[in-house]
C-alpha cells in the first residue's frame, strides 16, 4: 500500500493506492488520475531563471510550458543555465524549444525584456 497527498486541488486529499492500483481517499476523480500518474511517471513544472546580456536585467524568470518527467528536472535546469538571452523578448516567448527532446518549450515569464537594451 502506498500513500500520497494529492496536490491537484486545494483539498489535499490523503490517497491510498493498493497493490491493484485501486485509489481511495480522493474527494474528486482527479485524485485517481494524479495517484496513478505519480506512481508510473511523476511529472512536474520547472521554474528557474535564465541569464541575459542586459546589464540592468541580469536574469529573468522562465518555466516549462507543460509538466515534464520529474526525473529530468535537474537536467532541464542545468540546460537552461547554459542559455543566455541576447534579444528583446516578451512574456510567453520561447527561450528554448523542445528542451532535452521532451517536446516541451521553456518560456519567458516576464515582460521586462520587451524594452531590453533601451535602459
Amino acid at each position: 500500500m502506498k500513500n500520497l497527498t494529492c496536490i491537484i486541488c486545494p483539498n489535499g486529499c490523503r490517497l491510498e493506492i493498493d497493490e491493484n492500483d485501486h485509489v481511495s481517499g480522493n474527494l474528486c476523480p482527479r485524485g485517481t488520475d494524479f495517484a496513478l500518474q505519480e506512481l508510473k511517471n511523476p511529472q512536474r513544472s520547472v521554474s528557474t531563471t535564465c541569464r541575459t546580456v542586459f546589464p540592468g536585467i541580469p536574469v529573468v524568470p522562465v518555466r516549462t510550458e507543460r509538466e515534464v518527467p520529474k526525473r529530468m528536472m535537474k537536467e532541464i535546469v542545468r540546460e537552461v543555465s547554459r542559455i543566455v538571452i541576447d534579444q528583446k523578448m516578451d512574456i510567453g516567448d520561447t527561450v528554448a524549444e523542445n528542451i532535452l527532446d521532451t517536446g516541451v518549450n521553456v518560456i519567458l515569464c516576464t515582460d521586462r525584456l520587451k524594452e531590453a537594451g533601451n535602459e
